[in-house]
């Protein structure tokens, strides 16, 4: 009993030991639990609009909605992920009007820039196309052209952008078009149920929405006197059909300049019946750095570095690492340089090297006829120092890091267990002998490190990251390394 009336309690060496069976047993699904008893839960994310390529803040949300997608199916939740396509609105007409103007422009009539269009190379290229495609375009009605541009525009776009996303390892289950809600008159029966209950009203020939009932300012226009809808009606309408399909909870992953609309579309989910089944997650500005320059980001202007660009450049593992290193709501710098080093400076490098440098053990020990031992008391005879017990330790929390990940939407908090049980690895790896520790030490040591192994693979992935077993280059300079810290007669090797 300790002086103010703590009691403090110490587990025997035994109980973390017996972690190591439960890794083993567990194998790829170690981490996994059933806290989300099934629960019908939907992420919706990035659903940029289809009017140019994702840069590298769309890449950010794509890895923290993907990644929640993975932890919630590893905690026994029922998970669909939604892309909301806005294929219909104000910002769709500018972009057949950006592609209309620039296949003028390209076929020699002298038209002037408008105020306000999409200047990106990428509008000459899809007007250019266009073009080919229909040569006779230039003698169609205007509106007919209009729709041909918009139609292709978005097509093209929109392919790309699903390219892009399976080149980042981000899938979606559904694809769900703004135009399909508005056609089947998704709108309409959302309308409709709001004014049966007195939460929508006309007045100077607009509808309106009570969301002063909610918490709100003011009450806000849902279809302006023009007959044009808002983007909030939208909205409404969009969420209303999300839990008419059964989704108990509903998480959306949006900008941070999004910050102002979250309570107003709680407000509109509560109307609707479904007090507190929205979750909103905000992700924060990514500032991206190159020779430590700030690249501008503009899709308006064309000034942005795709996506498609950074993983090209960085590749997907140090991208996605990287996006998941921090909360979300906290600003980002990516320093393109610095993720692309083979170095221990590079935070996904570094835990990769961990995996890869535990396989690399194991093969020796295959070569010299050495296995990892079987779980039990012999084996943990020779796991009883405090090195040894510090990883097993570290292994056990695991399952309560996956959970608490899961819990908060927090897979910022998997990356960070992960840095630290590489660490953990690395300095075990300096400080003692394996393969020549004799037979017994040598299989004691692989299985705690081969559960290591399994567990680092096992986070990654909930990150969406690989865990190589092999690294191409050695890291210029690794961490903790000292003679014979292979356990071979040599320095300690790189994993490749």
């Amino acid at each position: 009993m300790a002086g103010p009336g703590f009691l403090n309690v110490t587990f025997a060496p035994g109980f973390w030991h017996g972690i190591l069976a439960d890794v083993q047993a567990a194998g790829a699904a170690y981490g996994a639990s059933n806290v989300g008893q099934g629960q019908k839960v939907q992420v919706e994310y990035v659903s940029a609009n289809p009017t140019g390529p994702l840069h590298i803040g769309h890449g950010r949300g794509a890895a923290l909605g993907d990644s929640l997608a993975r932890l919630l199916k590893k905690t026994g939740h029922q998970v669909e992920c939604e892309y909301y396509v806005n294929d219909a609105g104000r910002q769709m007409r500018i972009l057949g009007d950006s592609v209309w103007l620039r296949l003028r422009q390209l076929a020699g009539q002298d038209v002037p820039d408008l105020e306000d269009f999409y200047r990106g190379d990428y509008i000459k290229d899809i007007a250019a196309r266009v073009h080919g495609q229909y040569p006779d375009i230039l003698e169609m009605p205007e509106d007919q052209a209009l729709d041909i541009c918009f139609g292709e525009a978005v097509d093209e776009i929109l392919a790309g952008i699903k390219k892009d996303l399976a080149d980042f390892r981000v899938g979606h289950d559904v694809w769900f078009s703004e135009k399909s809600l508005v056609e089947a008159g998704r709108i309409d029966e959302t309308f409709a149920d709001l004014k049966a209950r007195d939460l929508a009203f006309e007045q100077d020939g607009a509808l309106w929405f009570r969301s002063t009932n909610f918490g709100d300012d003011k009450d806000r226009v849902l279809r302006k006197s023009s007959g044009e809808l808002t983007y909030f009606a939208s909205d409404i309408a969009y969420h209303h059909d999300k839990f008419k399909r059964g989704f108990a909870r509903v998480i959306d992953i949006w900008g941070a300049d999004h910050h102002g609309y979250v309570a107003r579309m709680q407000g509109a989910v509560e109307a609707l019946g479904r007090k507190g089944a929205l979750q909103v997650i905000l992700v924060q500005l990514v500032s991206l750095l190159k020779d430590g320059e700030q690249v501008a980001m503009s899709t308006r202007a064309g000034k942005f570095e795709t996506l498609s660009d950074v993983v090209a450049y960085v590749g997907a593992d140090a991208a996605r690492f990287l996006f998941l290193s921090r909360k979300s709501d906290s600003q980002l710098e990516f320093d393109l340089e610095l993720v692309r080093k083979k170095s221990m400076d590079n935070p996904v490098f570094y835990v990769q090297y961990a995996h890869a440098r535990i396989h690399s053990m194991l093969r020796k020990a295959a070569e010299a006829g050495i296995t990892p031992a079987a779980p039990g008391v012999d084996a943990y005879a020779h796991l009883a120092g405090e090195d040894d017990l510090e990883l097993c330790r570290t292994l056990e929390r695991f399952p309560d890091v996956v959970a608490q990940a899961a819990e908060l939407l927090a897979p910022h908090q998997v990356s960070a267990y992960l840095s630290e049980l590489a660490s953990a690895l690395h300095r075990y790896y300096s400080k003692h002998h394996v393969l020549s520790a004799g037979p017994q030490i040598a299989a004691a040591r692989l299985l705690l490190l081969s559960c290591v192994a399994q567990t680092l693979a096992a986070g990654l992935d909930l990150l969406g990251v690989d865990a190589p077993e092999r690294m191409d280059q050695t890291p210029e300079q690794a961490p903790e390394q000292t003679p014979d810290a292979a356990g071979d007669g040599t320095p300690a090797e790189p994993a490749s």
